[in-house]
């Protein structure tokens, strides 16, 4: 007959312990416990870890039992993707989960992982839709495909944790559709955005637009990543590497020209990043976005004073991100592909060209 529990452990399942421990900073320790037995049958207690939750569900294997119904909720599936897994991912993409994860929890938070349905996600989709119109940021289609993208590896790695068997239901879910932006800075639009600019500024644009890569990998391009006649570049999203030449059998290539100019000219103080200002602070997010936005009103001041409203409206539509764009859409798609870091091309294709195919006539 087994003995009755103690009160620390007098809600817990048979043969799992809790202990409790006031630690000497005036912290409470609280740890689970399996009261089980070795191979000898001498008793042995197999630790479960601190998470109550996680203990029950580890509890339910060595009894070789279901695991209990509301430990399979979903706002332990969230806790534990937002502590495992989100950390580990960029600085950025962890933002943007965060935020889509706060929406996540509202609707699915006290469901039991197995019941969630198709019906009940495309429902969200519709909501979610119908509550972000009008609201600034992310279209509201964009958003509410992000979330439910989320929700989505979410599922996964709950298969992978044992938390539930059944087919993510996220799968074969219509996704709200998304129509990518297709704006292209055209030569004229370039060139009165970059005439007003300040040298730093210039600076960000010309290897922005030669190297291809994303603003957040553009900023942080320091002199010691040059190497053997190559920029190297570890991009933030996929962690890709890339090598981008700076002399092309013996000619010197347009960015190893701008390179140049940049290690030639003169800094109050000498900076390590290849764009900061003359004296030598480099630029972040927020200060590359202030100086774009500065040129690119003083530029479309400039084109209204001159009586090209069109060209002033195109202008004040261009934005910074648009130069990885204008890059993918000058030069051909294998190269292209390759130079952005795609493993595919067809996201180059859907994605950043904005320009049609050049083509020749019937006859």
């Amino acid at each position: 007959m087994m003995r009755p529990k103690t009160p620390p452990s007098r809600d817990l399942p048979p043969r799992m312990l809790r202990r409790v421990r006031t630690l000497k900073s005036g912290k409470t320790w609280e740890s689970f416990y399996y009261n089980g037995r070795d191979a000898e049958g001498n008793r042995k207690e197999i630790p479960l870890g601190h998470d109550l939750n996680e203990a029950k569900r580890k509890w339910a294997e060595l009894e070789c039992r279901t695991a209990p119904v509301e430990t399979s909720v979903m706002r332990f599936i969230f806790d534990r993707y937002q502590r495992d897994v989100i950390p580990t991912k960029a600085a950025k993409t962890q933002s943007d989960n965060l935020g889509s994860l706060k929406f996540l929890r509202k609707v699915f938070d006290n469901a039991p992982i197995d019941a969630v349905t198709p019906q009940y996600i495309a429902q969200y989709r519709d909501s979610r839709k119908s509550k972000l119109k009008g609201q600034e940021g992310k279209p509201a289609t964009v958003r509410a495909n992000r979330e439910i993208s989320l929700l989505s590896h979410i599922w996964n790695m709950a298969r992978e944790w044992g938390y539930t068997a059944k087919e993510n239901p996220v799968k074969g879910v219509r996704k709200n559709k998304e129509t990518p932006r297709d704006f292209y800075a055209d030569d004229v639009v370039w060139g009165a955005v970059y005439a007003v600019a300040c040298v730093e500024l210039q600076d960000a644009m010309d290897l922005n637009y030669l190297t291809g890569q994303r603003p957040a990998d553009v900023l942080k391009m320091r002199l010691s990543d040059i190497k053997d006649g190559a920029l190297g570049v570890k991009q933030n999203k996929t962690a890709k590497m890339l090598r981008i030449l700076l002399d092309d059998e013996g000619v010197r290539t347009e960015l190893g020209k701008v390179i140049d100019r940049i290690k030639g000219r003169e800094r109050k103080v000498a900076s390590l990043f290849l764009i900061a200002t003359p004296a030598g602070k480099a630029l972040n997010a927020g200060t590359l976005r202030l100086r774009f936005d500065q040129a690119r009103s003083d530029a479309a001041v400039k084109a209204d004073e001159e009586g090209n409203v069109e060209l002033a409206a195109r202008i004040r539509a261009f934005q910074f991100r648009d130069i990885r764009p204008k890059a993918a859409s000058e030069m051909t798609l294998e190269h292209a592909s390759k130079l952005l870091g795609h493993t595919e091309q067809e996201i180059t294709e859907k994605v950043y060209r904005r320009v049609g195919e050049v083509v020749k006539p019937t006859k």
